[in-house]
């Protein structure tokens, strides 16, 4: 039910919005560097900061980010990709079960050259070939998810969520790893040689794979991250007193936001790529009654990623042009950002993440860029706080 007393909000996050400065952009980021006048015009007549993402690795994952958004504070309630990903996918999860993200990765020579094999998208062969496997007494399932992608599920006796990851980007070291125990206990060491003797079988079989004969970047390895166990969190509506949907293409940021409690609102066309229905996602936000809309924008991560930061730009023009539908929208508008995706990295960094609030006054910025956002009056926000300080207090 619509509190008739307080105006809706809508939450349009931008994946990896955020950047460095790029010198072939004249030392500018993407978003600076973009032609945005609507996004410009929001930040004139709104206001500006910065959110400190919320992280407890090496660099802020997309799961922190999003919870850390919504005010759920992913240490407090080990909120990590595994679990989400199984959840995503629909796979069968009980209590006592460990769930991992993993990704297609290509090995050569002992070092990974390519997290994500080229950005594979058809793994169904793949996946057929090493689902199920039985090592030490543990079934280990697997399940496709989008491109690169898989949900992995182990059930048996005597297994931890406590052991760590052997994605390079989400290891300390950052170079391939083995998984280890995160603290001392016998079900973290026998998770972690589990998982160690499965990835070595499943390498072992992707080598010999004919899908990947004759590729440059085999999906020959299977790397493994955020390892967790099915957790239950307070609703959104129980926490804030308001309803909220969710507006995502990829199964991911929906299976957040379901996990949250909000309920997945469906645009025909929504497909997480550069290609998605952008215009469709934001008319559905500002028609959709209730309260609070989160609307999930995933190709700037995707593209900084690729180290696209021309492409980034580009595709911040193309999502701006639609920004002017929020020109008649007369509740409280906020664009940011789970975390930041540094282009010549090639990946996620701990900068801190652009925030523009329309809808609670104006602090008379010039443009919605990183540099602005130091400036801007609302500061520094921790991520985490941001939400409820916006929700709970209504004010900033």
């Amino acid at each position: 039910m619509k509190r008739e007393t307080e105006k809706k909000i809508i939450l349009v996050v931008f994946d990896g919005l955020g950047d460095e400065e790029i010198p072939m952009l004249n030392g500018k980021t993407p978003l600076d560097f973009a032609n945005t006048p609507n996004l410009d015009k929001k930040a004139k007549n709104g206001k500006l900061g910065l959110l400190s993402p919320v992280f407890y690795g090496k660099a802020p994952t997309s799961e922190e980010g999003h919870f850390s958004l919504f005010g759920y504070d992913p240490g407090k309630y080990e909120l990590k990709r595994g679990i989400v990903t199984a959840e995503s996918v629909g796979m069968d999860i009980a209590e006592e079960d460990v769930a991992l993200r993993g990704n297609f990765a290509t090995l050569k020579g002992g070092r990974i050259v390519d997290r994500r094999a080229g950005r594979i998208k058809n793994t169904r062969k793949l996946v057929e070939a090493i689902n199920g496997m039985e090592v030490e007494g543990v079934k280990i399932f697997v399940k496709e998810a989008l491109g690169h992608r898989v949900a992995v599920l182990m059930k048996g006796e005597g297994l931890s969520s406590a052991v760590t990851n052997s994605d390079s980007a989400y290891n300390e070291s950052g170079f391939l790893e083995k998984i280890k125990p995160a603290r001392e206990g016998e079900k973290e060491y026998f998770t972690a040689d589990v998982l160690n003797k499965f990835s070595e079988q499943v390498h072992e079989m992707l080598k010999k794979h004919p899908e990947n004969k004759g590729k440059d970047l085999p999906a020959n390895y299977l790397l493994l991250r955020g390892p967790s166990k099915k957790v239950t969190l307070p609703t959104f509506q129980s926490r804030y007193g308001i309803s909220a949907g969710c507006i995502a293409g990829k199964d991911l940021y929906r299976e957040i936001g379901k996990m949250v409690g909000m309920t997945p609102l469906e645009v025909e066309g929504a497909t997480g790529c550069i290609d998605t229905n952008i215009r469709g996602k934001f008319e559905k936000a500002i028609s959709a009654d209730f309260d609070f809309v989160f609307v999930h924008i995933k190709a700037t991560d995707t593209l900084a990623e690729d180290g696209n930061y021309i492409g980034k730009a580009e595709f911040l023009e193309k999502v701006d042009k639609q920004i002017a539908l929020f020109d008649k929208f007369e509740g409280t508008l906020v664009v940011t950002s789970d975390h930041s995706t540094c282009s010549l990295l090639k990946g996620h960094c701990d900068r801190k993440i652009p925030l523009l609030v329309h809808g609670k006054g104006s602090d008379k910025s010039e443009r919605f860029t990183e540099k602005e956002c130091e400036k801007g009056e609302l500061g520094v926000i921790e991520q985490v706080n941001f939400l409820p300080s916006l929700v709970e207090k209504r004010v900033l």
